[in-house]
């Protein structure tokens, strides 16, 4: 569905985007983030023909986003990260005149109000002026207005910000229904929401591509093993500490003592929990927990980025 090679945008002295390179297939849900200023909203708004590139080139289901861009633009929806909406039309009123600009044949206009309005959950608000309308349901809008003229591809940037913990699940969960008819390329700072809805995650960095792999994947490739907590009640701490310092592969190790149980955090390169287990039943410590911490996105971001505030 979009197929980028050597994509670059520079302006003046200063490269924005950096010949980057990464498809989507169709039927993705792909989470494309970075931190600010990293080329995120830039490369989208090439990909939505709304800025040409300086060089390279990118195609949206076939078509070149410069050469054939009407083409390409009939196969898109794109929800910017502000939606400009006129704040005196009537949500309906405003969703027909976008449906016409792009091109949805008139007898099938009502049709497709009808299925949007349903789907953005707007039915409610139809008939309202769009600047009496909350945030969440002017997202809801911007949202239905991407979809309306029925696009492979749905470009969706930053569409939960400045939402309630509740109208966030409940566009994602409309996003996660949306993968049945369309492929989506996702932008958000909510990293727990890409874990949680997509299938494959893009890193940029200051105007290049860290990484393109599933969030799964990154959590095996980068995090190796992860943090191992151990948790135990031994008669000699100190000598506890010492013994567990002797496995192999132990790379760090902080503890924290309550009482008559000592909290142990290993940062290990191998899984030690088997080796951890035996070591208890040989010292005869009594356990109250043993367990690996898996990455989060959230951590794998920062230690790609190299940021440790995102």
């Amino acid at each position: 569905m979009i197929k980028v090679q050597n994509l670059t945008k520079r302006y003046g002295s200063v490269t924005a985007v950096n010949e980057i390179q990464f498809e989507v297939g169709k039927g993705e849900i792909v989470g494309f983030l970075g931190p600010n200023g990293a080329g995120k909203s830039t490369t989208m708004r090439m990909l939505s023909c709304y800025l040409p590139p300086t060089s390279g080139t990118a195609e949206i289901a076939g078509y070149d986003i410069f050469r054939d861009s009407l083409r390409a633009r009939e196969h898109i929806g794109y929800m910017p990260e502000n939606v400009p909406l006129p704040q005196d039309m009537r949500v309906d009123e405003y969703l027909r005149f976008r449906a016409a600009l792009k091109g949805v044949p008139g007898r099938r206009i009502k049709e497709r109000l009808a299925d949007v309005c349903e789907l953005c959950s707007l039915n409610d608000v139809s008939r309202k002026l769009i600047g009496a309308l909350s945030k969440g349901y002017r997202q809801r809008v911007g949202l239905a207005d991407a979809m309306i003229h029925e696009p492979e591809l749905l470009i969706l940037d930053e569409p939960t910000i400045g939402l309630d913990p509740n109208q966030i699940r409940q566009v994602r969960d409309l996003i996660r229904n949306l993968r049945r008819h369309h492929t989506i390329l996702l932008s958000t700072h909510i990293l727990s929401e890409v874990e949680m809805t997509c299938t494959r995650v893009i890193i940029i960095n200051k105007g290049r591509i860290e990484v393109s792999d599933t969030p799964e994947n990154l959590r095996s490739r980068l995090t190796q093993e992860g943090e191992i907590l151990f948790e135990v009640n031994a008669p000699d701490p100190a000598a506890a500490t010492a013994k567990i310092k002797t496995l192999p592969h132990v790379k760090s190790l902080n503890s924290h003592r309550t009482q008559d149980w000592t909290r142990y955090l290993i940062q290990a390169d191998e899984d030690l929990r088997e080796d951890l287990h035996n070591l208890a039943v040989r010292e005869n410590w009594r356990v109250r927990e043993l367990t690996r911490r898996v990455a989060t996105l959230e951590q794998i971001f920062a230690e790609i980025t190299h940021k440790e505030d995102i």
